[in-house]
């Protein structure tokens, strides 16, 4: 298994441009709100929890980001719980809403992620490595901490494997 320094700098790899990386903030949580809203739809009821695949990807994503850092990890919860939590509104409004809601947010998150790619003139990372689409938030959560000046250490490793940002 990757350690958090080795999924993050080759995830670094296709993100050197700044154009790039601005597009990722905004185009990434419109892309997980989207499908967590386009997943949320009850597979059962647990107690009074209703579970559905989006809860689902929430805890998944959570075990994925908990094994690599604690403390990003803690930072996902409150990025992706926003998300899910933003989703769920939108899910509970009429059908034509939500659907067409959801899919217009996933149309643009990914418009921006390849107007990024073009500035960046490389091919998104998801294409060479799936396990990308978990990475990309968790890459634009550690961007806005090295821009804040903490993990100044991590930010050094990044750097060493995929060059500084320009």
């Amino acid at each position: 298994m990757k350690t958090l320094t080795e999924h993050l700098s080759q995830y670094a790899l296709y993100h050197r441009d700044e154009r790039n990386i601005l597009t990722h903030y905004v185009g990434i949580p419109l892309i997980v709100i989207a499908v967590f809203a386009l997943l949320y739809w009850p597979l059962f009821s647990l107690a009074n929890l209703v579970i559905t695949p989006a809860l689902l990807l929430f805890i998944g994503g959570m075990a994925f980001y908990l094994r690599l850092d604690l403390r990003f990890a803690l930072a996902m919860f409150a990025f992706t719980g926003l998300c899910l939590l933003l989703a769920a509104k939108l899910a509970g409004l009429p059908l034509w809403i939500w659907l067409g809601s959801s899919v217009a947010l996933f149309v643009v998150g990914w418009v921006l992620q390849f107007v990024g790619h073009y500035y960046e003139g490389k091919k998104p990372a998801f294409v060479d490595d799936i396990i990308g689409l978990f990475v990309g938030p968790l890459f634009i959560i550690a961007e806005l901490a090295f821009k804040l000046g903490l993990r100044k250490p991590l930010q050094h490793d990044i750097e060493q494997a995929a060059g500084k940002t320009h």
